[in-house]
């Protein structure tokens, strides 16, 4: 479960996450929201879905450039960091959304958010079945410190500083 917080403030953003590793890459994922009802879920190199009304509908992470006025951003409701404020701040005209949970990816992966910097701790738990889910439908989650994916299985499972973007382009 992810969202412990928001499970015990009894909000809604909560999600159950679901995860397959192999070679540390994550190769299927799912997410189910159990107040909302809705089930996500990605396989490596088949696309991230969403079920709906009991079809499974393919998910678009929106295309835009970091130069783009009025993106998306999507933070923590309970961990927003002043790392958080500064990478906002660098942003033309950001719309913030706070959301809990990895909902923060999904509103990614849906189109719905560009951006969701997470400049403070999480664990793996917490992003696997997310992340997957960001990459098929067309993003990426990368770590703040080296611009690579996340790894898992690692031997301290505490991942390290990430921006998931939905599919961004480079600056023209």
């Amino acid at each position: 479960m992810d969202g412990t917080k928001e499970f015990i403030a009894r909000n809604g953003e909560f999600t159950v996450n679901i995860a397959l590793i192999h070679q540390q890459q994550i190769v299927l994922g799912v997410v189910y929201t159990p107040a909302l009802q809705e089930t996500y879920w990605a396989v490596k190199g088949q696309g991230a879905y969403q079920i709906v009304d009991g079809e499974s509908v393919k998910l678009q992470a929106p295309r835009f450039t970091m130069n783009d006025s009025g993106l998306g951003v999507v933070c923590s409701r309970s961990h927003l960091t002043l790392e958080t404020e500064a990478f906002v701040n660098q942003l033309d005209t950001p719309n913030l959304v706070s959301r809990g949970s990895s909902l923060k990816f999904l509103l990614v992966a849906k189109g719905e958010a560009h951006i969701y910097p997470r400049l403070a701790p999480t664990m793996e738990w917490d992003t696997g079945a997310a992340q997957i889910i960001v990459e098929e439908a067309g993003g990426k989650v990368i770590s703040e410190l080296t611009k690579m994916p996340l790894l898992y299985n690692k031997e301290n499972l505490l991942n390290p500083y990430f921006i998931a973007y939905g599919a961004v382009a480079p600056n023209q």
